[in-house]
């Protein structure tokens, strides 16, 4: 089998293995304008690009935290954006060792002739968006695949036409320079244990990389952002050492070594709870050839959120809860967490949003 050669090859590897590094994660801080409307709202303030600009600025800028990132996901319009004193926030990233990274899919739809079952939109026009991302200064790429689980979800349509949809943004983003995050979510949504979590995560992810296989897509300068393998979240909730033990089974039997890192979504998962897990799952102990990572929106945002509250003078604390957040899953990736001890407002709240839209 013969992969295409892209011109970006080496960069994409490079890259890829770049974003992997241990001890460094990505800050997922793409949410649409409606999505980062929601988080607005939550904290009394109006969603405006003003406020929009100001709460990035705070993330990208707060002291200490770019140590802890390799990446960060940004939305279009904050590609585009720049600090208040006129930086542009690529550079403000760039000049920290951290990649901008750019979500690229357009949402979900209903896949036509299933129940409730969705399909990623974005595909056409793709190449050419991509090719200006990575001219203003992307290097990587977001494109998120929604699995549910149901009596009888996901159905083989589903994981097959996502599958498929995942492995051509892929192959097109490497082509116009962009390493691609593949992230098939299997929402957490549901009253299913996780034993059942883990057979449909073992599906979903070997479908997914036949998918990759077949669109001769370069694994070297991919990354795989799946879902923990938890309990549903209408279930009772098990032991950190026991999402380590079926998420790190689930990886192994379907994740090709050549892919250089997994970087979980938190999923709806509080943040303590999704640093806890995380690492649990790196001190579990097995072959793990790929770098155990995070790529966490709401778990690493919802502390910050509250204590900034749209207020200036806040802006320290806010960034202060974000530091400690960082730190915490920089450790996690290490297996070095050992848990907070003064856990500020925010930081163990559930995050879940049932049928989660992005």
């Amino acid at each position: 089998m013969s992969h295409f050669k892209s011109k970006y090859h080496d960069e994409l590897i490079a890259n890829a293995a770049y974003i992997g590094t241990p001890g460094k994660g990505i800050l997922a801080a793409d949410e649409s304008t409606g999505t980062i409307g929601k988080r607005l709202s939550s904290i009394n303030v109006e969603n405006v690009e003003s406020n929009r600009q100001a709460l990035r600025e705070l993330l990208f800028t707060a002291p200490g935290v770019l140590q802890y990132l390799s990446g960060v996901i940004l939305f279009e319009e904050t590609l585009y954006q720049s600090t208040a004193a006129g930086k542009p926030f690529v550079d403000v990233l760039n000049e920290a060792g951290v990649l901008p990274g750019i979500k690229v899919d357009k949402g979900t739809v209903e896949l036509a002739g299933t129940d409730g079952e969705t399909t990623t939109q974005g595909l056409d026009g793709l190449g050419a968006r991509c090719a200006k991302y990575y001219e203003a200064g992307a290097r990587f790429a977001k494109w998120r695949a929604v699995l549910k689980i149901g009596a009888n979800e996901p159905s083989k349509h589903s994981i097959h036409e996502n599958a498929y949809g995942l492995a051509r943004y892929a192959v097109i983003c490497q082509e116009n320079g962009l390493v691609p995050i593949v992230e098939p979510e299997i929402l957490v949504d549901g009253s299913h244990d996780i034993l059942k979590c883990a057979a449909i995560t073992e599906r979903v992810l070997a479908a997914t990389y036949k998918a990759l296989s077949d669109h001769h897509v370069i694994l070297e300068g991919t990354l795989l952002k799946p879902n923990m393998v938890t309990p549903g979240s209408n279930s009772p909730k098990v032991a950190p050492e026991v999402i380590a033990e079926h998420t790190v089974k689930a990886l192994q039997r379907t994740v090709p070594a050549a892919v250089p890192a997994v970087v979980f979504l938190s999923g709806g998962q509080s943040e303590e709870e999704a640093s806890v897990n995380l690492n649990a799952i790196n001190q579990f102990k097995a072959k793990k050839p790929w770098t155990l990572s995070f790529s966490f929106g709401r778990a690493l945002q919802q502390s910050t959120l509250k204590a900034w509250g749209g207020k200036k003078e806040n802006v320290k604390a806010a960034q202060d809860a974000l530091l400690t957040r960082a730190k915490a899953n920089s450790e996690a990736t290490l297996g070095t967490y050992k848990g907070a001890s003064n856990l500020g407002a925010g930081a163990t709240e559930s995050l879940h949003v049932a049928d989660y839209k992005y």
